[in-house]
């Protein structure tokens, strides 16, 4: 049963918005367009893959559901991806927009279509990890053309400690791509234990190399992601975990809204994730020359992720740099009622 509670008044105004929104979805088509884009984004060519459907025909569909404000085109690059609103002109306009989402959202989305995203995902994850395999010796030198680690790490390791109360010396963190495992240094010499997992046996070699000369021996080695991670959790192979981090992970990850819900199972309620990443911008050389899938991040498509997930933010910070471009630091807090596992 749908509650009405919290519903807003809709006045003349919103009528027409109404209207407008309920002719665009009046089609089949795009209601499960709006359904896959729930925590995807997606390119024209995915959409017509995913529909079997013609181009012309996909980028009609979109165009409807673009001119009601149901989705919206996001740049990347010399590319263009479809996805949900991040943001509205009005609270109203959100309110209204949100709730024929969330009618949406309650139909069970075809077995057909899980399949056939999980198969363009793992294309996404083909060509990330290919790069990685390629570039493993190359790795410092390929990062640093973007951001030296230096100018994110430690700012990022301050975010982590921010506001805890806690004994982190009895805590487990966990560290998704790791890269060469220079940040697993000040975590293992704070927290109890440290899992680092990386989806390159390439990077996960050098991770664990570089903590052997370090010393570090409270770290567990793993070769996964978030998903993998989640499904051992959720069978009780492995234990849910006090932290998280990733540190300029995210733009490399074949599904990055659905690396918020993977973490929130992963995370004990109360527990925090801190992500480092960039923000959104338009250099298409990153993709070749850095592995790049997404060209950043918006912070209020960040935001957004993290929400529909059940995270609440608790810091931000932006910091800039000399050659254009700016890292986004984000911590954010499973709350410590959280029901969800």
């Amino acid at each position: 049963m749908i509650s009405t509670s919290k519903v807003e008044p809709i006045n003349c105004g919103d009528i027409h918005l109404l209207s407008q929104a309920l002719k665009a979805c009046g089609d089949p088509l795009r209601l499960q367009i709006l359904q896959v884009l729930q925590f995807e984004t997606f390119g024209v060519l995915e959409l017509t893959q995913l529909f079997n459907t013609k181009q012309s025909g996909m980028s009609h569909h979109l165009k409807v559901l673009s001119q009601s404000s149901l989705v919206e085109a996001q740049r990347e690059g010399n590319a263009v991806f479809y996805r949900r609103p991040v943001s509205f002109d009005s609270q109203r306009v959100k309110s209204t927009t949100e709730q024929l989402f969330s009618l949406v959202d309650q139909c069970p989305l075809d077995q057909s279509l899980q399949d056939k995203i999980k198969c363009i995902q793992e294309q996404r994850a083909v060509q990330s990890q290919a790069f990685f395999s390629r570039n493993a010796d190359r790795f410092h030198e390929q990062q640093e053309l973007i951001a030296k680690h230096s100018l994110y790490a430690q700012a990022s390791f301050e975010l982590l400690l921010q506001e805890q109360r806690a004994n982190l010396a009895e805590q487990t963190i966990i560290e998704f791509g790791p890269g060469e495992g220079h940040f697993l240094r000040p975590l293992s010499e704070t927290y109890k234990s440290v899992i680092a997992i990386d989806n390159s046996q390439d990077m996960l070699n050098k991770a664990r190399a570089f903590a052997l000369s370090e010393g570090l021996n409270n770290i567990t080695f793993e070769l996964g992601d978030t998903h993998s991670y989640k499904n051992l959790c959720n069978k009780n192979e492995r234990p849910q975990v006090d932290a998280a981090v990733m540190n300029m992970v995210l733009h490399h990850v074949p599904a990055p809204a659905q690396i918020f819900i993977d973490v929130y199972a992963i995370l004990k309620p109360g527990s925090s994730l801190v992500i480092c990443d960039l923000a959104h911008h338009n250099q298409e050389w990153a993709r070749e020359s850095c592995g790049d899938l997404w060209l950043g991040f918006e912070a209020q498509e960040l935001l957004s992720w993290a929400e529909r997930a059940g995270f609440i933010e608790e810091k931000n910070a932006f910091i800039g740099l000399r050659n254009g471009f700016q890292i986004q630091l984000r911590k954010f807090i499973k709350p410590i009622n959280s029901s969800i596992n």
